[in-house]
């Protein structure tokens, strides 16, 4: 990966918010399909207009659409995928009411602008700067939009890692944390829990039931203490419900539970030891499914060496760029489990990301944005 001196570009920060905004508000929960798609049709509509060959595959299952850009030189080789979500966390009003965009000092503020419109629009601006100038990078770049990462692409899953396959390197737009890119991510399993227990009146014959809740009480509380921050490992049991009536001794309970580990192992032992749980008290049973969400990021030399090149990059811009790895998982999860060179969170620098005080720093852009190009036209 060779650093050739050559694109110094004249980054206009004003023009990068003013793309960002327009991404911005446009609301895009996970769910509102329609939502989401009203941004792919102004991502493919500025796409198209730079020359790229865009590609859409519809939705299914309520999601919106998963849109593939290309850009006009390069061919069919093995190049660069920039991967982004044009979903976020936030409900359709949340722009209007508790966030609206607006800039205060050196932050921005809106829904999904650090998670993460602001990154996946300066990996754009970085293209239409090449297309402007006339220029091209020496690897082809393939841009891909989908629409449901914040619930764990469900449905772009597939797409992802068929087009990491064709690339050489993959490029994460992901919001930056304190000026750190992420070079490691943890595992993701995703545990339901369902009990069947036995009704009664919980007055004149509580003896003969049998409670689910107390039941599945006893296990969350078991679940939990799996939860150890010295190897990295932490479980949430983030959601539980059950019972019928007050009155009613509860025939059925569930939960979701959330595990994180940093080591396959690590995540593998985790649901072997899940899945073999069994009943605490009498005549209940336990119905149990365990399937790794995202599997682990691992910091592999590829990734490795990808961080060293964009961390000389950043230097000779004129800031420094250091490396974390993190709790939380991205699309990059499924691209460096394929042993494809992935590094993530290369988006604008900010704070807050799924709260309400979701903002961006506006100093961060123009660096971020010179970033982008660099790096673009340096991999070979």
């Amino acid at each position: 990966m060779p650093d050739k001196a050559g694109n110094q570009p004249v980054i206009d920060d004003e023009e990068v918010l003013a793309g960002i905004r327009k991404w911005v508000e446009i609301e895009t929960p996970s769910p509102d399909g329609a939502a989401v798609n009203r941004l792919a049709d102004i991502v493919q509509s500025d796409a198209a207009s730079l020359g790229a060959h865009v590609e859409r595959i519809p939705g299914r299952d309520g999601f919106g659409d998963i849109l593939t850009v290309r850009s006009p030189w390069g061919g069919d080789g093995p190049g660069i995928l920039v991967l982004s979500h044009m979903d976020t966390v936030h409900a359709i009003g949340t722009l209007s009411a508790a966030n609206p965009f607006r800039r205060d000092g050196d932050r921005v503020y809106g829904p999904g602008i650090f998670d993460m419109k602001s990154g996946a629009y300066l990996a754009f601006y970085a293209f239409q700067h090449f297309v402007r100038a006339g220029l091209e990078t020496p690897l082809p770049l393939t841009f891909l939009y989908v629409p449901e990462e914040e619930i764990g692409s469900p449905t772009s899953r597939q797409v992802i890692e068929d087009t990491a396959r064709q690339n050489k390197y993959v490029l994460v737009t992901e919001p930056a944390h304190g000026g750190l890119c992420c070079t490691a991510r943890k595992g993701v399993l995703h545990v339901d829990i369902k009990v069947h227990g036995r009704p009664a009146h919980a007055g004149s014959r509580h003896q003969d039931g049998r409670s689910a809740l107390a039941e599945l009480a006893r296990h969350i509380v078991a679940l939990e203490d799996l939860t150890d921050y010295e190897r990295g490992i932490t479980v949430n049991v983030g959601l539980a419900s059950g019972g019928s009536f007050i009155n009613v001794v509860p025939a059925e309970a569930e939960a979701k539970v959330c595990i994180r580990a940093p080591e396959t192992s690590m995540l593998d032992d985790l649901r072997d030891h899940v899945l073999s749980l069994k009943p605490i008290g009498p005549d209940v049973t336990l119905q149990i499914a365990a399937e790794i969400n995202r599997p682990v990021f691992p910091r592999g030399p590829g990734t490795v060496q990808l961080f060293e090149h964009t961390k000389e990059i950043c230097r000779e811009i004129g800031f420094k760029l250091g490396e974390r790895h993190s709790g939380g998982g991205s699309d990059g999860n499924f691209t460096s489990a394929l042993g494809i060179p992935t590094l993530d969170g290369l988006g604008a620098d900010g704070h807050g990301h799924h709260t309400l005080d979701e903002y961006i720093l506006f100093s961060s852009l123009a660096p971020r944005a010179r970033m982008w190009v660099r790096l673009l036209e340096t991999l070979t």
